[in-house]
């Protein structure tokens, strides 16, 4: 009496075992690299709300009119320092300025990122990221600079 007996041989099993092998080394360096996207991405986040808090600021400046005010009491109650002149209404780069604006919780600290005025530029870094891996605010020009690539952070 003979049995049939069906099955995977030896050598299908190692090509089935050779195979998830190589899809797994070429999956595995793109969740390798996940924290550095993740840190861009904040970035970026912090570096759009900065925009977006300038362009308030600026925006309430010049609809008061008043081109001599040096500070700005947006529509919550929160007064911004600001730079003055019919160019002006920039928020300064200061804890009464620019982290007014952006609700920050402190002159080193503001929603996840430390920060810092240096050469006159406020400098965001996210905590626990390399130092590259920053966002800029020029209060001179109001401009916003993301300098945080996945490449850097």
């Amino acid at each position: 009496m003979r049995s049939n007996q069906g099955g995977f041989t030896r050598v299908e099993l190692m090509v089935v075992i050779v195979i998830l092998g190589i899809l797994a080394a070429t999956a595995f360096p793109r969740f390798i690299n996940l924290s550095s996207d993740a840190r861009s991405a904040s970035a970026a986040g912090l570096a759009g709300g900065l925009r977006s808090a300038v362009t308030l600021v600026q925006a309430r400046y010049q609809a008061t009119g008043n081109f001599t005010a040096t500070t700005v009491t947006m529509a919550d109650n929160v007064t911004v320092a600001v730079s003055t002149g019919a160019t002006g209404g920039f928020p300064t780069a200061a804890l009464a300025g620019i982290g007014n604006a952006m609700r920050c919780e402190s002159g080193a600290a503001c929603n996840g990122f430390s920060w810092a005025i240096a050469g006159g530029l406020a400098r965001f870094i996210q905590v626990g990221a390399p130092a590259a891996c920053n966002v800029t605010y020029d209060p001179v020009t109001g401009t916003v600079t993301n300098n945080a690539t996945t490449a850097n952070c």
